[in-house]
Parts: structure tokens; sequence; C-alpha cells
């Protein structure tokens, strides 16, 4: 493969323009050398006003800085820790979009791509490249892009799944940094708690979705003992891999891609990206078909597994902000919400820590000022916090706010049953669940 016609990153992106938006590979597979060219230009002043999209990206993001303000203006479909300050002093920005509409977004033209550039595996003998560790939308900023830069990077793992033709690229760029990488988070004692609650609602034979982090950790710790589990999930990392290795988590039972582990974007340690190398048991597809909810729902007893930041006593869930401040976005909750909903059997599951680490309670009378409705109050199913677990569905907003203060902290269910009868009258509390 070494005939591959490559080029430097500062000539590849020589062939850009200014005022054009550009799509970047995201989570662990950022393509930084190709950022850094662009850094270099903007610093002689060769280029400006660059729109950027995409997913949550790991690494340096130059791109939101407030050095680069009218030269680079961050867009992102998810707010990240790298950007999450720049966004919120306005140097930034958030595009709020479910992560199933993303590619539409490309595809339909509402956002025109001028560029994409991506990292991708060496080429297969069919001449075709992996996106490795991050499908997400790059197969539609490739489709529609006026010019395609693609990173070939031998630490990249070549994925099965959806596969990019060498003659979609325009520049190729050799570069070897390695992935970025996550550490497994020990779940912390409140969280195996929250774990083990979850962990009851799950059936065998149920397919999962969850993210990462020591929450979903937590869960994954106590499914040992489960049988055929299956996997549809956008993303997933070292706990779930674990399941995996040990057959917990097989798909027999799954009614789409059996047998097969299904995601989109991953972020974990070195071992979950060599599992996935030339791995026929793992797709990575493309995010308009991870995040369809028709289907997600195509497999029975879809097991969606969320978090929140702040529930409301009618069920509203915010996730993607803290007030008026973003923190992450809205992702792909709702996606899997409503596929877990249309499954036969499934289930959607909001877990979260009735507190924050500061010890504010996360379970409100109403939302914060500014909050952000992730999924709406039609949408809510069950809640679980380290107190219990509740089903919101079929349920009246005097029956939900009795159920949401069953599994809020001990000490603030007085203060939330006053604002209860404070909203809902007398009547209130003249009638049991």
């Amino acid at each position: 493969m070494s005939q591959l016609p490559f080029v430097s990153a500062d000539e590849a992106v020589s062939h850009l323009h200014s005022h054009g938006h550009i799509h970047l590979s995201s989570v662990a597979s950022v393509p930084h050398i190709l950022i850094d060219a662009l850094c270099r230009r903007a610093d002689r002043g060769e280029i400006e006003d660059l729109h950027f999209h995409h997913f949550h990206t790991e690494g340096p993001a130059p791109y939101s800085e407030a050095r680069y303000e009218g030269i680079f203006f961050e867009q992102g479909f998810f707010v990240g820790p790298n950007v999450r300050a720049n966004v919120n002093a306005g140097y930034a920005d958030y595009l709020p979009v479910h992560l199933n509409d993303a590619p539409r977004l490309y595809r339909r033209g509402l956002i025109k791509l001028h560029a994409a550039l991506v990292q991708v595996s060496w080429p297969d003998e069919n001449g075709c490249v992996s996106l490795g560790t991050s499908v997400d939308c790059s197969p539609a900023a490739i489709e529609t892009a006026e010019i395609v830069i693609a990173v070939v990077n031998k630490n990249v793992p070549y994925a099965s799944g959806d596969l990019i033709p060498l003659s979609s690229i325009d520049y190729f760029v050799q570069d070897d940094t390695p992935l970025v990488t996550a550490a497994y988070k020990t779940p912390t004692a409140l969280e195996e708690t929250i774990g083990r609650n979850c962990a009851a609602l799950v059936e065998d034979g149920a397919c999962l979705q969850m993210g990462i982090g020591s929450l979903p950790n937590a869960l994954a710790a106590q499914l040992g003992g489960h049988k055929d589990l299956g996997l549809h999930t956008e993303m997933f990392a070292d706990g779930l891999l674990k399941l995996i290795k040990t057959g917990v988590i097989n798909g027999r039972r799954k009614d789409i891609d059996n047998g097969k582990v299904v995601a989109s974007f991953l972020l974990g340690s070195d071992e979950v990206y060599s599992f996935l190398d030339h791995n026929d048991g793992v797709l990575m597809k493309d995010i308009a078909y991870t995040n369809d909810p028709w289907v997600i729902s195509r497999n029975k007893k879809v097991t969606a597994i969320n978090s929140a930041t702040e529930v409301d006593l009618t069920g509203q869930i915010c996730a993607d902000s803290i007030g008026t401040r973003i923190f992450s976005g809205t992702g792909g909750q709702l996606d899997f919400v409503k596929g877990a909903f249309l499954s036969e059997g499934g289930k959607s599951i909001t877990a979260f820590a009735s507190r924050t680490n500061k010890g504010k309670n996360k379970i409100v009378p109403v939302l914060a000022e500014g909050a952000g409705v992730v999924t709406p109050r039609a949408d809510a199913h069950w809640m679980v916090t380290e107190w219990g677990s509740v089903d919101l569905s079929g349920k009246s907003l005097q029956e939900r706010a009795k159920l949401m203060i069953s599994i809020a902290h001990p000490d603030d269910r007085y203060a939330l049953d006053e604002a209860a009868f404070r909203r809902f009258g007398p009547h209130y509390h003249n009638f049991s669940l």
C-alpha cells in the first residue's frame, strides 16, 4: 500500500479556502495533524471564517479558542470537556441535533460541507479503508464534501461495517500518532448501588444500549450472571468489552445483526481498539443506522440506559445542560428512548444519582431556568437512583410526582412533597398509587 499518493498535512490543507464548513472525525480518532496544519495557515493570516462540525472530540481543540476568534468557529454536535469552557464563554458554539439526525444535516444540504477531514485505517485488498473507532457521521460528510482529506494511520483499527473506497478521498496524509485512550473508571459504592438497581431491570436476552463512564461500568459489572445479551449502541468501552469476551454479550437472540455487536464510535483502552481490528463480530456503522429508532426497535427487549443532569417531578429529563450552561449535548438519548419503547418488550431507563457530588438534589420541582429538555415527559419511562426504580409509563403528573419523590434522597423528599402539594393543590394527597 506504499503506492498511496501521500502529501504533507500542510499541502493537503492548502486546498481549503476561507468561509467553509469543515467536518472532523471525532472522539478518539480526531485528525490532529490536519488541525495543526490549519492553525499554521491561520497564524500566517491565510484563512478565516472556518466552521467546524463533529461529535465530541478528544485532545486539544484550538478551533474553539479565543485566539482564533473570527478565524475558526466551533459548532459541534456534542460538547466535550475540551471545548466546554469556550462554548459557554461564547468563543465557540453548540449545534443541537439528535445524533441520528446529524448525517441528514449534510445529506440534505442544511450544512454545505467544504471539506471532510477524517482519520482512517490502511486500505484493504479491495481498495477500501475503515473509519476505525469513529464512523459517526463521517460517511455522510465524505459523500457530500467538496474536498476529502484522509489521515492514514496504522493505529486506526480496520473495523467491519461501513467502509470507504479510496476513490472517495482526494488527499492522503500519513501519520502514526496513537489514538486517544480513556482509562476504565472504577465505580464508587453509590454507583455500584445504582448499577445493581439497573441490572435488576435487565432481562436475559435483552439488547443493550449504554455509554461510557463509571456508572455504565457499574452496571456492566452487575451483568455477569445474565445470559444471551445483545449490544446495539452508539458506543461502548472496556466495561462492556469484558461482557463480550466472557460471552454474556453474544447477540444470539438479536433479530437483526444476529451475533454481532453494533456501534458507531468507541473510546476506551488500546485493548478495546485491538479487539475491534479485523473482528467480523463487531460492525461499526453510520450513526444514521445505529441510532435510527426504527432500526433499534427491530430487536426485541431493547434496554436503553442513559443519564440525566436533572429530572423534574413530571419526568422531564435534562441531560445536555446545567441551567443555561451547556454541558454535553442531546446526543443519542432520545433516539434510543424512542427505539426502546417501540421494541417488543423494550425498556428505556434513565439512571442517575439522586444528588450531585456537591449535595444538590437532581430530582427537582421544576427544571432550572434555561435547562434543556432532552427527553420530554411523554417519553420518560423507568427512572433509577440509588434509592430504587420507578416506571413513569402510563402515569399521570401527580402519580409521577409521588413516584419520583420515592427515589429522591430522603433528606429532599419533604421539600419535594411540599412543592408537589403547592403545584397540584389539596387533592394531591388524597390518592395512593
